[in-house]
């Protein structure tokens, strides 16, 4: 016996391929779509949040090494929970990376800005 192969967002008989699960993109999309809703909801806004704080300190260190105050940034709305990797040298500095953009604490609430090449 033979399975009816069915989409498996509309339930509509499916032709050709056999390895075919979805009768058009539409309902292929529609399927993906509600299995990640939940996280794709999470993802969003932290890449959101990630592409705001590069934009910052884009416009911050527009010559790829500056200085300027924790005021200054959270003025523009920088959210410092939010960087995509570290790099800690060998004095144990730890330098904060939202991307090729990074930031570096320093005394008095000041950072230094660094693009990474």
């Amino acid at each position: 016996m033979v399975a009816k192969r069915v989409c498996l967002e509309c339930g509509t008989k499916l032709m050709g391929r056999v390895d075919k699960k979805f009768c058009h993109d539409g309902c292929r999309n529609a399927y993906n779509n509600n299995i990640n809703k939940d996280s794709k909801n999470l993802i969003r806004n932290i890449n959101n949040r990630l592409r705001k704080n590069y934009r910052i300190l884009e416009a911050f260190n527009p010559k790829d090494k500056t200085k300027t105050t924790r005021t200054k940034l959270l003025a523009k709305d920088f959210d410092f929970n939010y960087f995509t990797s570290t790099y800690t040298t060998k004095a144990g500095k730890v330098y904060y990376f939202v991307y090729d953009q990074g930031y570096l604490e320093l005394d008095n609430d000041f950072f230094a800005l660094v693009k990474r090449h």
